[in-house]
């Protein structure tokens, strides 16, 4: 080993530069690519990660040579196996290859909404050896691929924003429903951004003692479920009004409250 000279200090750090820039410029390359999909960004991601670890053992490696280390002979005496034991690295292998599986079986993508042990959020990145996820308040949260077992894709397939309203028994039926198929059929032409399909009105869902509580619903992208109910619950209320018909309050809940 020929110890830590002011040129080995030079080289050192003219590798980190290097390594630094073809990061850079991997990265740079990656993000040029056009995606279509959440299955291409994945593709993507992995591949970051993949250049950064890469990057990063290469320097490494190529660092320990010029301060007159021999890789090749710690690697030969010690072993590999014995190598990654020594580093605790059982963890990091079991993410690796959890990863693996995850992108071959195509188990969720980036832009998927997922659940993962209760925490619901969107698939922010997926790595080599994590997950990150950020839910609505914008918090990330970053779990080993080993870690993720128990999973709910909530965008394998669209999902469904609910409204419930109430009306007075006084209310012709009849009326109320003509009245709300327009209402439906104009929010989906205002909102074709968020709608996958017109609304439906789905009936009469419940008989309470002081209202008949009706529903509709809407067909979205997991990821606008919030937003879409939201406008669902806006443009019934609005309509209603224009058309003269009153709707009831919960009394229920806002005793208890």
């Amino acid at each position: 080993m020929r110890g830590f000279t002011e040129s080995a200090a030079v080289n050192v750090l003219i590798i980190l530069v290097i390594m630094m820039a073809v990061t850079v410029i991997c990265k740079s390359l990656l993000n040029r690519i056009k995606v279509k999909n959440g299955r291409i960004q994945t593709v993507i991601t992995i591949l970051e990660s993949t250049v950064q670890y890469v990057t990063a053992i290469v320097g490494l490696i190529w660092i320990l040579r010029i301060l007159g280390v021999n890789v090749t002979t710690i690697f030969a005496s010690v072993g590999i196996v014995a190598l990654i034991v020594g580093f605790s690295a059982e963890s990091l292998i079991a993410d690796v290859i959890t990863g693996i599986f995850m992108i071959f079986e195509n188990q969720f993508n980036v832009g998927d909404v997922v659940e993962i042990d209760g925490y619901r959020g969107m698939v922010d990145q997926i790595g080599i050896r994590t997950v990150s996820i950020r839910d609505g308040g914008g918090n990330v949260k970053i779990v080993n691929n080993s870690n993720v077992k128990d999973i709910i894709n909530l965008s394998a397939a669209y999902s469904s924003a609910v409204c419930d309203f109430r009306i007075s028994y006084e209310e012709e039926l009849e009326k109320v429903e003509a009245v709300l198929k327009k209402i439906l059929k104009g929010a989906y032409e205002a909102h074709k951004d968020i709608f996958v399909e017109e609304p439906v009105y789905a009936g009469v869902q419940e008989l309470e003692e002081e209202a008949v509580v009706l529903r509709a619903t809407v067909e979205v992208d997991e990821k606008n479920i919030f937003s879409g109910r939201r406008i669902l619950n806006r443009e019934i209320l609005l309509g209603m009004k224009k058309n003269g018909i009153r709707l009831e309050v919960n009394r229920q809940a806002a005793n208890m409250r």
